[in-house]
């Protein structure tokens, strides 16, 4: 009988920072999905100064100097983010795995305001760098040809509750089960990056 050259379908779940990412990929049957790979993706852009907090960092430049700091952000950090995925990816299919979909944790802020309002706000500048980073990884996704969903983070265990038909203190636990098969780092960005990959692997099942 010849081997069989299926691969097995597994989700990415992201949990980003300023510069970098959590992401943990998640496979096998939906009930008792383990993790497969986890990694620290860096999204920042070292050779340019400030790019790990570009909102701050143009906190206080005139504008036009400002926006073509974030802009040469932006930039670089597209192509990190598109290398990161595309990496994690070609990774995954040597080990026989498929990238079905993805999933990524979303705040629950409002829609920003344009450029010269978020420099004048500490507390925007803080939600837009968040975002900043987010829509790097959704965009790098897009890029890959990967599906993606997205759940806000306060939303995340009673959802997953919901789509896995798991009590959610079980679900805290099982998830905690997660990390102990594949050793540390298994902190609260390694936890909720994999849970969201688990969801997103439910929802993509059904589908």
């Amino acid at each position: 009988m010849a081997e069989d050259s299926r691969r097995h379908p597994v989700a990415l779940g992201f949990r980003s920072h300023s510069g970098w990412a959590a992401m943990i990929a998640v496979g096998g049957p939906v009930s008792s999905a383990e993790v497969i790979d986890r990694r620290r993706i860096e999204i920042a852009d070292p050779s340019i100064r400030g790019s790990v907090q570009p909102y701050h960092a143009a906190e206080g430049l005139p504008l036009e100097q400002a926006e073509d700091l974030i802009t040469r952000c932006r930039d670089a950090t597209r192509i990190l983010a598109r290398r990161a995925l595309r990496e994690a990816i070609e990774e995954l299919g040597r080990k026989g795995c498929e990238v079905v979909v993805a999933s990524i944790l979303e705040s629950s802020g409002r829609p920003l305001p344009a450029l010269a309002a978020i420099l004048a706000s500490h507390a925007l500048i803080h939600t837009a760098e968040g975002e900043f980073y987010r829509h790097a990884i959704r965009e790098a996704s897009e890029h890959c040809g990967v599906p993606l969903t997205s759940v806000k983070e306060r939303e995340l265990l009673a959802q997953s509750a919901i789509e896995l038909r798991i009590p959610a203190g079980e679900l805290e636990r099982r998830v905690t089960e997660m990390g102990k098969k594949i050793g540390p780092p298994w902190r609260q960005d390694e936890k909720l990056a994999a849970l969201a990959g688990w969801f997103a692997l439910s929802t993509r099942s059904r589908d």
